[in-house]
């Protein structure tokens, strides 16, 4: 009697943002490797002398954020899997849509943890939603 609820579209969209996230980071090339050789050429006043201006902060930044992301991807992903929605159990007029609680905190569905996971990672913008 307990059908199984198709995946809430709110849920479902976070999901793939994460997962895409998580494969184009695994596609990129690591700066780790270029930002060591890159630090060899900042000159006296901190800057590497090419078309932008990096930093040593952003050599630091560059050599460790595909690592970063990979984690943090997946992270959100392990959060997303633990909290997802789940039948309340109780007694409701309205049987096509039941209440709601999150399987892992138990508040109401969206509980805080994906309502603040969804704001910031569920809007795309043009930059991560373009082809790399």
């Amino acid at each position: 009697m307990n059908a199984e609820k198709p995946e809430d579209p709110q849920r479902q969209g976070l999901r793939e943002r994460l997962e895409t996230i998580l494969i184009r980071t695994e596609k990129a090339t690591s700066w780790h490797d270029e930002a060591a050789r890159l630090r060899g050429l900042l000159n006296h006043e901190g800057y590497v002398p090419i078309r932008t201006r990096l930093a040593s902060e952003d050599l630091d930044f560059l050599a460790g954020s595909r690592a970063d992301l990979l984690r943090f991807a997946e992270l959100g992903l392990r959060l997303l899997d633990l909290h997802q929605p789940r039948d309340a159990g109780g007694i409701t007029s309205d049987t096509a849509n039941p209440i709601l609680r999150c399987r892992s905190c138990m508040w109401r569905w969206p509980c805080p943890t994906f309502r603040a996971m969804s704001e910031s990672f569920g809007h795309r913008d043009t930059a991560l939603s373009e082809p790399a």
